[in-house]
């Protein structure tokens, strides 16, 4: 399987859209049911020079969507965030970590960023293996951290620093 890493662009909006509405999608995110193309199409428009968006194609289908928030904070401006999904159709097939490794490459020899932090949901443990093992630690879990199924759960928070 060939799986073609890019950035993403605006008319990769509805197929991103497509990835998020799917239920382990958007349960393991904070992305709610039932999003509009229009909220994911202004969330794109309206991103500032410090958001990347990369995306992962099979066959020319996009099954896959990483986000890296840079810190603009000259205090923090060594530091990220991400968040990633992948469709529920290819997961378990390495299209994440690929993803995932994109994205630090990105992060670490291009914009300077030594700090990459990251929640998940303690109940996912496919993903906290990925992280894992591409070097980011469990810093703390946040108790509650956020409402889903009818139900507070809690996640951990993992980093990555890199010197």
């Amino acid at each position: 399987m060939d799986v073609i890493i890019r950035h993403s662009e605006l008319s990769d909006v509805p197929a991103i859209k497509a990835i998020y509405q799917q239920e382990s999608c958007y349960g393991g995110t904070l992305q709610l049911p039932y999003p509009s193309v229009d909220k994911w199409q202004k969330r794109f428009e309206q991103a500032d020079n410090n958001f990347y968006s990369l995306i992962a194609e099979v066959d020319g289908e996009i099954v896959g969507q990483i986000g890296l928030d840079h810190f603009s904070n000259p205090r923090r401006r060594h530091v990220a965030n991400l968040g990633m999904a992948v469709s529920e159709y290819h997961q378990g097939k390495g299209i994440g970590k690929k993803l995932l490794n994109a994205m630090l490459e990105l992060a670490n020899n291009w914009l300077a960023v030594t700090r990459i932090e990251l929640e998940v949901y303690i109940d996912n443990p496919a993903a906290i293996k990925l992280y894992q093992s591409r070097g980011f630690e469990i810093e703390g879990t946040a108790k509650g951290y956020a409402f889903r199924h009818g139900k507070y759960v809690d996640c951990h928070l993992m980093a990555k620093v890199s010197s």
